[in-house]
């Protein structure tokens, strides 16, 4: 059977920010995913046996992205008066 593959490339403010990303992500990552930092680009290749689970698992990854940019626009943002 063959591997069904998504890879899954976004850019964000700067290398930092990439880097905090990858390794909040980092434990959610099963043995079918692998993700990469290129300077400000995070890049997620995810492998599985099926669409299904394919699509299964870059729902739960995009799910995933998203908090963790949320918390790490959080950390950049100003709160103090």
């Amino acid at each position: 059977m063959r591997e069904r593959r998504a890879t899954i490339t976004t850019t964000h403010a700067d290398a930092e920010t990439a880097t905090h990303l990858a390794r909040a992500l980092a434990p959610d990552n099963t043995d079918e995913m692998a993700t990469t930092t290129d300077g400000a680009t995070v890049e997620t290749t995810i492998e599985r046996a099926t669409t299904g689970g394919l699509a299964a698992t870059v729902d739960d990854y995009v799910v995933n992205l998203s908090v963790a940019a949320d918390l790490t626009a959080d950390r950049h943002t100003d709160t103090h008066e």
